[in-house]
């Protein structure tokens, strides 16, 4: 088969040209041209087919004659994985998993494919970055049962779907999508156009043979996946290996999953036997302080299906200059929005303050029912008055004052029980129908309301 002509395109006006430049000739934006592949008319048809639709032929069909079947499940036999991936792999599911170099992407997958080998699972493990040599070294030093896992050290994408057509494995890794290349284009690899390219094909080879086929994707300074948006568009589900190269922990966050709920939260510890799951997560982000302290506020988050319980720190001090707000594992700007809240109906300010606030344990806490325990926090650290032992609090707090209801609050209550909590102040529409077994519940309509309550304790 003959090599495609490379051409470069402007995606706005559709001018092309066969030599890259800074600024379209069209309409003369600058920095949009991208690579594409121009194939001779004789070879159209040859386009038309490689690029056929992911999803299957045209034939047309009613919607409710559809009869929709529960996917079988390919169990990895790592509880934590699984969860994040909605009970385990799919056949012919493509999952994209990116993370900092060094985070334990590769260990992880590693670890899975043994344990399915182990299974008589028949699996392949693609290499582009490392050498054989260096994957057996980490499989012996992890004390993996290596047996029956075959191995290709391979960037070739033609010589990849080759080996991939012949042994017909029901899950595959590529270790990484930026490693590999295309002889049909004269990029380098990783280049958006190798990048896009690889991946369609492979997802293609996946729908077709009914392989599972997990991609590892590098990241970017600020954390998200590089190459082309068009990636995490493709694949099925997308997850994030997040978490600090100096800590033990690891979590693993589901942002995309086409076959299972999204925002699902794996939670791994890193040994000198590879990553191991976490049962207790919770555990993690709470703190043991020896003595009751002042600034310290426990919520209840939910991660996916799993309620966490999380402490909230607050610093309050007496600022020298300009005051300063500053969060870690928080929203920034909707601290500042919280303070004005508790000015504005608390009658408590803050404007002659610094105020640092911390999530416990580098979790990441993106919904709004965090904000009553950041602001009892801040009061309690205010006041330097700790607030009561095995007391938690969630809540979303509106700009009226008021304290607004959150998903899944039975959940989140029954979580909290379970731990050993006796105290409880959440919204009023949260309010449980029956008693909670060893737990007071306040709830609370405003937040004056819950200021008030402080004073009591």
């Amino acid at each position: 088969m003959a090599k495609a002509k490379t051409i470069y395109s402007c995606p706005d006006c559709g001018a092309t040209t066969p030599k890259w430049q800074g600024q379209c000739p069209g309409c003369g934006a600058w920095n949009t041209l991208l690579e594409t592949l121009a194939e001779p008319a004789a070879t159209a048809g040859n386009r038309m087919d490689r690029f056929t639709s992911l999803a299957g032929d045209g034939r047309l069909q009613q919607l409710s004659d559809i009869q929709p079947r529960e996917e079988p499940r390919i169990i990895s036999g790592i509880e934590e994985f699984d969860r994040v991936l909605g009970g385990g792999l799919v056949a012919g599911g493509v999952v994209l998993i990116g993370g900092d170099p060094g985070i334990g992407k590769s260990t992880l997958l590693l670890q899975a494919l043994c344990r399915l080998a182990q299974a008589n699972q028949p699996v392949l493990y693609v290499s582009g970055e490392e050498s054989g040599e260096q994957i057996a070294l980490r499989a012996r030093r992890l004390q993996l049962a290596t047996d029956n896992l075959p191995l290709l050290a391979e960037i070739s994408l033609e010589k990849i779907l080759a080996t991939l057509s012949r042994l017909q494995p029901a899950i595959a890794v590529i270790d990484s999508i930026q490693t590999i290349y295309s002889e049909a284009l004269q990029s380098a690899p990783g280049s958006v156009a190798q990048v896009r390219e690889c991946a369609a094909h492979l997802t293609r080879y996946a729908k077709q043979s009914g392989t599972a086929m997990i991609l590892v994707g590098h990241v970017t300074k600020e954390g998200a996946l590089a190459g082309p948006r068009v990636l995490e568009h493709i694949v099925d589900s997308v997850l994030y290996f997040e978490g600090d190269t100096h800590s033990a922990f690891r979590l693993v966050r589901a942002v995309k999953n086409r076959f299972g709920a999204v925002n699902e939260l794996g939670v791994f510890a890193m040994t000198d036997r590879g990553l191991r799951g976490v049962s207790n997560p919770s555990a993690l982000f709470l703190s043991q302080h020896a003595e009751e302290v002042a600034g310290s506020c426990v919520m209840v988050t939910q991660e996916g299906t799993r309620p966490l319980l999380v402490e909230i720190q607050a610093l309050v001090d007496t600022c020298h200059g300009n005051p300063r707000r500053l969060t870690v594992g928080l929203e920034q700007n909707r601290l500042a929005m919280l303070l004005a809240v508790l000015h504005r109906h608390a009658g408590i300010g803050c404007f002659d303050q610094d105020v640092f606030v911390n999530a416990v344990g580098g979790v990441r806490i993106n919904e709004p029912a965090a904000d009553l325990a950041v602001l009892l926090a801040i009061v309690s650290s205010l006041r330097n008055k700790p607030l009561p032992e095995k007391m938690i609090a969630f809540g979303e707090v509106g700009l009226a004052g008021e304290i607004r209801p959150t998903p899944r609050g039975q959940e989140r209550l029954k979580e909290a029980a379970k731990l050993g909590f006796k105290l409880a102040l959440i919204p009023k529409a949260n309010a449980p129908k029956q008693a909670i077994k060893g737990m007071e519940v306040i709830p609370l309509e405003r937040i004056e309301q819950a200021i008030e309550k402080l004073r009591t304790f």
